[in-house]
């Protein structure tokens, strides 16, 4: 993996990496790319008709639903058609199970702003185009779910084909604050993961340890399970912040998944649902987010570093002073306030670890 790195005596342009970021994979676990084995949202016609279905968590909610419905107002960003249902039209069309259990999610949400107006799919190129597509439209704190993707995104403008057995959703939030804006992507990290303890304590499971790989990976048993991607624009001295999570829930392939995890530790006959973990992660988002927004990331950073893979990682920091390059070893101390990693040299000079994009 390369980093751009910066310090307080020299600038170097990348450096290589011990341990585990030479393991990295560079294509998601959640998903494939888009151009590799035919699945059966891509045998379908990428360019017919997508179904949206809507839902919020209350009566007011409900009415800006209706309303969205009333007026057409929803684009897909690739200009393709959108049909909009009300949840209460749609229960007739799917059989039970194979669609997403909106009323199991709304009951095990308990949030006051977060995840309480729902926007469902069985399928869509990209749940975070419409999130930011249709941001002045939607309500601060919707969420776009979708069953299967084939036109997601990863950093870098990667393009991944994401099949059923994933949890694939996004989510709006207006954010005042630049200088935070690129923290809140360590803040959905953790209430990943927290959620997912969360969710296995309620039902007596053994945890399934997902550890965050910064800057937003997400890997189980060193394998990548799910990731999370942040996006923004500044409109109306606001930062329009749309967030995008895949996690691998139900699918094996190509490597592992939470519900193969939990049968290896557990006889139980549970199996994780998208609906519960859902709840889960924005009933946690939620404080995660007002501790943040209130008391700064260092609220957080206890618990976050628990949970990452990197404390103490030694890095191969390659310098170029003019025709030379020189190699030194760092040691991973933590986060910047910006954000970036924080390492120190067997010299003790503190650097800046910038990712370079491409994982």
């Amino acid at each position: 993996m390369k980093f751009l790195v910066s310090s307080s005596s020299s600038t170097s342009f990348f450096t290589s990496s011990l341990g585990f970021f030479s393991d990295s994979l560079k294509r998601a676990i959640f998903s494939r790319r888009a151009s590799s084995t035919i699945s059966a949202a891509s045998a379908m016609d990428c360019n017919s008709s997508c179904m949206l279905v809507l839902r919020g968590k209350s009566p007011a909610e409900n009415k800006i639903a209706e309303a969205l419905k009333n007026t057409k107002a929803l684009k897909l960003s690739d200009g393709s058609e959108v049909s909009i249902l009300l949840d209460s039209e749609s229960e007739k069309r799917f059989k039970e199970g194979e669609a997403f259990g909106v009323d199991s999610f709304m009951k095990s949400l308990s949030t006051d702003r977060f995840g309480r107006f729902l926007l469902w799919s069985p399928r869509l190129p990209s749940t975070q185009d419409v999130v930011s597509q249709n941001f002045c439209e939607l309500p601060n704190g919707a969420v776009c779910v979708a069953d299967v993707q084939f036109k997601g995104r990863g950093r870098s403008k990667n393009v991944w084909e994401s099949p059923k057995g994933c949890l694939l959703f996004s989510f709006n939030l207006l954010m005042e604050d630049g200088r935070v804006v690129p923290l809140i992507q360590y803040v959905v990290s953790l209430a990943v993961t927290e959620a997912i303890k969360d969710v296995c304590d309620k039902n007596g499971l053994p945890y399934i340890d997902v550890r965050i790989k910064w800057p937003n990976d997400l890997y189980l048993n060193g394998l990548k399970v799910g990731g999370i991607l942040c996006t923004s624009t500044y409109k109306s001295k606001k930062f329009n912040v749309s967030a995008g999570i895949g996690l691998n829930i139900d699918n094996e392939k190509p490597t592992t998944c939470l519900n193969a995890v939990l049968r290896e530790l557990s006889a139980t006959t549970y199996q994780f649902r998208r609906e519960e973990i859902l709840a889960a992660f924005f009933n946690k988002f939620e404080k995660f987010y007002d501790l943040f927004m209130h008391q700064g990331f260092q609220s957080l950073e206890e618990l976050y570093y628990k949970t990452w893979l990197h404390s103490g990682q030694r890095v191969i920091v390659q310098e170029k002073n003019d025709d030379q390059v020189v190699e030194n070893v760092v040691t991973v101390q933590g986060l910047t306030s910006a954000g970036y990693l924080l390492a120190i040299g067997d010299d003790n000079q503190m650097c800046e670890l910038h990712p370079d994009g491409n994982r």
